[in-house]
Parts: C-alpha cells; structure tokens; sequence
C-alpha cells in the first residue's frame, strides 16, 4: 500500500465516522480498484450495506469479481446480495460458476448454504425455480443428485410447496437410496404434517447405509407424535446398531421412564452419563446430564427413595437450570406429605419480573392441583385473577380447577366470560362443550361449542376427541369412532384411548378397545379419565 493509498483510506474511515457514507463508499471502491486488495473490496461493499445501499454493494462486489475473476469470495458476495434485492434470475449464471469451482467433496456443504440463502428470498417461489434451474447440471449426477435435489426441496418447503417438497425428497432418494440430505427433508416433511413423508424416512432406513442421525430424527419426531413405542423400537435398534452413541441412550432411558420401566431406564441413562462424560462437551453435555439427572430422580421417586432422588437433584449445576430443579425440588417435597415446605421451594424462587412472578404463581397452582387441594388453587387464581382480569389464562385455569371442585355453575361461568373476551379462544368453547357432553347435558348446544372450537382449530386432536365424544353421547357411534380412530392415530394420547376404548367396547369391538388401552396405560397408567373409564367398566387391559 502507497502512501497516497493509506492517506485515502484513512480519510474514507474518517469520513464513514463522520456521517458521509457515501463519500466513505467511493474513497474506498476507487482505492481497492487500483490496489486490486480484497481487504478494501469487501470493507466497501460492507460500508454500501451499513447504509442499506443495495445497489452501491452489488456494484462493489462486481467490481472485485471484474478485477479478481477467480475470487470466490467476490461471486458469493455478488449472489448474497442480489437474493437480498431479489434479483433472484441474475443469480444462475453466478451460482453455476461457484458450483463448477467447487471441488467435488465440497458441494454437499454447498447445497445446504444454497437452501438455506434462496429460503431467505422474499419471492421464494421463484427463488426455488431459479436454484431447480441452476443446478440442472448437479441434478444429471448420480453423485450430486441427492444433494441438489434436497437442496431444491428445501426451498420449495420455504415456499410452502410442500407436495413439491415431497416429490424433491422422493427423486433425490431415488437417486441414492442411502442419500442422508434427501431423508432429512423428508423429516422435515413429517414434521409439516405432509403425507407419505413418513414412508420414505421407513424406506430409507432400510438401507444398511442409513444415517444414525436420520434414525435418531424420525425418533424424536415419533416421542413429539405420542407415538412411543414405535420411538424405542427406532431407539432400540440405533443403540443395538450404534452403542457408542450417546443421545440415543438418553431418549430410550426416558421414554422407559415414562412407560414406567424404571428399571431398563436407569440402566440406559447411566450408559448415556458414562458415554456423555467422554464425548460430550459443553452445552450439549450439560443440557443432557440435566435431563438425564431428572430421569433418574424420577425412577428413584417412584420406588419412594427420596433421598436418591433428591441426591440426582443436587447433581444439576447449571444456572440456567435452577427454575426447573426448583420446581422438581418443590413436586419431590409435596409427594413426602411436605406440601408447605414444596411451596416455599416455588416461592424463594426469583421474582424480579412479571413473567417470573407469573410462573411461580403458575408452578404454585400446578403443585396444589397435582396434590389435589384445589380449594387453595382456586383461590391463588381467583386473586390473581382479581389483580388482572384480562388475563385469559387465568380464567381458564381458574375454571377448569371449579371443574374439579364440581362447581359447574362457576366453571361455565368463567368460561363464557372468557369466550365473550376472547371469542377465538378455542380452549374455552371446548372445554365447555365437552364438559357438557361429558355429564349429557344440552348436548346440541355442546356439538355446537365443540364445532366452533374444531373451526378455529381443525387440527387439534384433542378438540377432535370432544367432538367424538359429544357424537358418542349422542347415539352416533360410527360417527365417534370415525372422529376418535382419526384423533388417536394423530395422537395416541391416553386420554384419547380410553375415549376410544370405551366407544369400540360398546360396539362389540371389544379386542380392539383393551389393545387401545393397554397402549394408553403403557403411555401413562395414572391418566385420570383412563382411570376412571376402566373403573367405571370393570376392564383390566
């Protein structure tokens, strides 16, 4: 760098910090075109960007490509800010060459920064036309097929072309059986709720070449789904398949843990904290001996050895943690018949801010309710409710505690007030109207406040259970059962099944119902409505 070239520079920083970007800009581009300097091309584009100068930073990125035709940093700059303008039908040309320089073994890292970049396009539509456009050459190579197509699919999903999405997956598996990026879309896909997803995540893990993190993906989908047996199927076969991997480990020890097999749960998770404790480092390790600290308290709490299950309490020790151990410390206490020193635990808890003083109140409820004293919930709500009478969460909750002190007149009530404060509130015409189907009473006007929730949301299986189960108690049984087979395969939660169970009992289908509640006490055996319903039909699945 001449002196005359330093003297300008420094004057095009100086003048930036005095509030002349514009004078900064051309100090700046005029010295990196006679330096031909990197350095001085990209701090010029970055100085027209600060500005938000568009058009000033693509002119400084064409000039460094003009004057280092091979830079690539200069092409990847050029098509990060023409996607930024939405200049989307410049940017082929610029991607082809920055896919023909990169070496082979790159282009898979390549496809994701392409996805992830188009996605961001404000016409995502056409941004997923023009990257199908420019990687036609990748999409003709069998070693680059599967990438580019799940390249393709991605910004087709950013799009909400998921049927297009869909089919991406389906050609980038056609073109490598054992592609990875092609079945994490599909994943993807599943988790959108797109049909046949889930078909080609189970057709692509019956390759032997299938990617652990696939298996551990479609995993986790299926614990998120309720669908837990298939998860330890999926998890058992991964730590069969791959033992030294901890995560897995940790996901099969809690959903042991939550189908009551302490046992087999205590022994996965303590082969996580012995893999964790040589692989893991950081965040990712602290995050999960936090989970896995929690399991075992959990399985040494059910065989009522509270010592134990405080001692893996006191192993946590990250900060960010403390609430949550707080709120398990003050549930432990409250199970040894300590309920008021359980409430202290919640109340020493911090309280600096609204929403720290929202959830105490909130945890303090929820221990009182788990405890069943719901005299004192109700009254903790009631005054809270009394300081903010718009919160529409209180209400709820406060009606669906005078639902379990039977004093149905109150739950209505507060529940029709909150439906005239917030008519699309979902949750409150559906816990009315299943509370009236439920005791059979006006039960066209609960179709009809079930009806509206399942409008303001179409999606929610639960609400679709109350709507099964007003039909049920209407006389419609192949309606119900119609509603109830549809709302338990999107979500076999126990609440659902013994819903189910009891409409297919009654209609003779009697093997089908104690297989559905035998799934549902394996999910959670302590689910009152599945306790109930069994009790109240003398039925031992």
């Amino acid at each position: 760098m001449t002196a005359q070239i330093f003297y300008e520079v420094l004057v095009g920083e100086l003048t930036l910090r005095t509030g002349d970007p514009g004078t900064s800009y051309t100090l700046l581009l005029d010295s990196a075109r006679r330096t031909r300097d990197p350095q001085l091309f990209q701090r010029a584009t970055e100085i027209a960007l600060q500005s938000r100068s568009g058009d000033a930073a693509l002119a400084a990125a064409r000039a460094w490509k003009q004057a280092i035709p091979d830079s690539r940093d200069a092409r990847r700059l050029e098509l990060q800010i023409l996607i930024a303008l939405n200049r989307l039908s410049e940017t082929v040309e610029p991607l082809r060459a920055e896919l023909a320089a990169t070496p082979q073994v790159e282009k898979p890292v390549l496809m994701n920064v392409i996805a992830r970049n188009y996605a961001r396009a404000s016409d995502k539509k056409l941004a997923a036309s023009v990257v199908e456009q420019a990687l036609s050459e990748e999409l003709k190579t069998p070693a680059m097929a599967a990438p580019a197509w799940a390249a393709i699919g991605r910004v087709r999903l950013a799009a909400e072309d998921n049927a297009g999405a869909l089919e991406a997956a389906r050609k980038g598996l056609q073109a490598d059986p054992a592609g990875e990026a092609p079945a994490i879309l599909a994943l993807e896909l599943m988790d959108a709720n797109q049909a046949d997803a889930e078909g080609l995540i189970k057709t692509y893990l019956d390759n032997p070449k299938a990617s652990p993190g696939v298996r551990m993906g479609y995993a986790r989908e299926l614990a998120q789904d309720r669908r837990y047996a298939e998860a330890s199927s999926q998890l058992s076969t991964l730590t069969r398949q791959n033992p030294d991997l901890p995560d897995p480990w940790l996901l099969l020890g809690s959903l042991q843990a939550q189908a009551k097999q302490d046992a087999a749960a205590e022994k996965s998770v303590k082969k996580y904290l012995a893999l964790a404790e040589k692989q893991q480092d950081g965040d990712e390790r602290s995050s999960g001996m936090t989970q896995a600290y929690f399991v075992l308290s959990q399985t040494a709490e059910r065989r009522k050895d509270y010592s134990a299950a405080e001692n893996w309490l006191a192993k946590i020790d990250n900060p960010d943690d403390l609430t949550a151990t707080q709120l398990r410390r003050a549930a432990l206490l409250a199970r040894q018949g300590k309920l008021e020193e359980g409430r202290q635990v919640i109340r020493a808890l911090p309280s600096a801010t609204a929403d720290q003083r929202r959830q105490k109140l909130l945890a303090e409820v929820q221990l009182l309710r788990d405890t069943k004293h719901y005299q004192e919930a109700y009254d903790l709500l009631a005054q809270a409710s009394a300081a903010a009478p718009n919160d529409a969460d209180l209400i709820y909750d406060q009606a669906m505690v005078a639902e379990k002190l039977n004093r149905m007149d109150e739950m209505e009530r507060l529940l029709r007030r909150l439906i005239a404060m917030k008519p699309d509130n979902q949750n409150a015409y559906n816990a009315l109207g299943y509370s009236l189907a439920d005791r059979k009473l006006r039960l066209d006007e609960a179709r009809t406040l079930i009806q509206k929730a399942v409008q303001l949301a179409p999606d929610d299986p639960f609400i679709a259970d109350s709507l099964g189960w007003v039909e049920f108690r209407m006389g419609n049984t192949q309606e119900a059962t119609r509603i109830l087979e549809a709302a338990y395969k999107q979500r076999p939660d126990p609440e659902i099944g013994a819903h189910l169970g009891e409409v297919l009992w009654v209609s003779g289908q009697r093997d089908r119902a104690m297989a559905i509640w035998k799934e549902a006490v394996q999910a959670d055996a302590e689910n009152e409505t599945l306790q109930e319903t069994l009790k109240r039909l003398r039925v031992k699945p």
